[in-house]
């Protein structure tokens, strides 16, 4: 009996177990988009697939004629390939025109007014359409773009409602400002299994920098910044934290900080810093509260946590610590770096604009 694309099914099995995750996701992926299906559902796609390849998938998606109904984390995924928002709240689901950057601003901008009683109708009328408008005029893709375009024209004004769904508050504070001296990183390198992830990686991260390390293998991020927070050691080369540095890091697997079975208050105290003294029960509960965890659920115990839930909790330990070095991506990014076997690759600009370069440079190739 066959299996994918005509490989026997024992095969196909065979193979999939051999080949790694980024590698899995992209065979799975082509295995979804072989034969033009009607309907496309993707569950968490860009999931292990490096950005030129999210960025292929992005432009593919919004270019492609049938449904297509996607779930992803990724909102900058979810902005550059939907047209529409299903909202799941309260055991319903709604359908909203936009991608999720204008469903979430329409609707904050709507509770807003919903608590303005002092404006008047036909100010905030006036308000919610040009909203619409300025949201309709600023396109960047083909057709994904006309069709957005063309669905919030026709929007009517009573299709925006506010949302009740709370959303996490994550506050960084530092314990002392950073100094001058941050990261100095000289000819860093690391293999896996003889395969180079990277090599005579050098750089100095000054502060204000604001820095998103790529690689086009996903696990060379991983293994580099668990080498600088100390979690694996490199093949070659050395690093040195600034002496002024309280660094907080949230790692891509999670796995060994939830092997007990804990509450979560007794979890989140056993990360408490040693500058902070006064550490009570309200103390604790405003930590796990601003990533959504309150009432009885901060006794929940952390063996039944879904993977959302510990990163929230990974966050609330973040934020616990006071850092004045954290890492962050798309929105904030003012410099980028990219890992690769031969060397890094230091650009001085937004990650958008580094894909932009990236693409160019790909397509000067072919």
């Amino acid at each position: 009996m066959n299996g994918w694309l005509g490989v026997p099914e024992d095969m196909h099995q065979s193979l999939m177990k051999e080949i790694s995750a980024p590698v899995k996701v992209r065979v799975l992926l082509a295995q979804a988009l072989f034969g033009n299906p009607d309907i496309l559902i993707l569950d968490e796609p860009t999931n292990n697939l490096d950005v030129i390849t999210i960025s292929w998938l992005e432009n593919f998606l919004a270019d492609y004629e049938n449904i297509v109904i996607v779930v992803s984390h990724d909102r900058h995924f979810l902005d550059a390939v939907c047209t529409h928002v299903a909202d799941v709240d309260r055991q319903k689901i709604k359908i909203y025109t936009g991608n999720y950057t204008f469903w979430y601003e329409s609707s904050q901008l709507a509770a807003r007014q919903m608590s303005d009683k002092n404006k008047k109708t036909e100010d905030k009328r006036k308000d919610l359409m040009e909203f619409i408008a300025r949201f309709s005029a600023n396109a960047s893709k083909s057709k994904q773009a006309t069709s957005r375009k063309k669905a919030l024209e026709k929007l009517v004004i009573e299709e925006i409602a506010p949302s009740n769904r709370k959303y996490p508050g994550i506050i960084f504070k530092q314990l002392r400002e950073v100094g001058n001296q941050v990261l100095n990183i000289e000819k860093l390198a690391k293999s896996i299994d003889g395969r180079p992830l990277f090599s005579q990686v050098s750089f100095t991260v000054n502060k204000g920098d604001k820095i998103a390390v790529v690689a086009d293998d996903h696990l060379a991020v991983t293994s580099f910044f668990e080498i600088i927070n100390g979690e694996l050691k490199a093949d070659h080369g050395k690093f040195e934290w600034g002496t002024t540095v309280t660094k907080a890091y949230l790692p891509n697997d999670n796995t060994k900080y939830f092997t007990s079975d804990m509450t979560l208050m007794d979890w989140l105290r056993q990360y408490v810093p040693p500058h902070v003294t006064d550490v009570d029960e309200p103390f604790l509960r405003g930590f796990l509260g601003k990533m959504l965890f309150s009432g009885d659920e901060v006794v929940k115990k952390t063996s039944v946590l879904s993977g959302g839930e510990k990163v929230r909790c990974m966050l609330s330990r973040m934020m616990l610590q006071d850092p004045n070095v954290v890492s962050f991506l798309q929105t904030v990014a003012n410099r980028v770096i990219e890992l690769t076997p031969n060397g890094a690759i230091d650009k001085l600009m937004s990650f958008d604009e580094y894909l932009e370069e990236k693409q160019a440079r790909k397509l000067q190739v072919a």
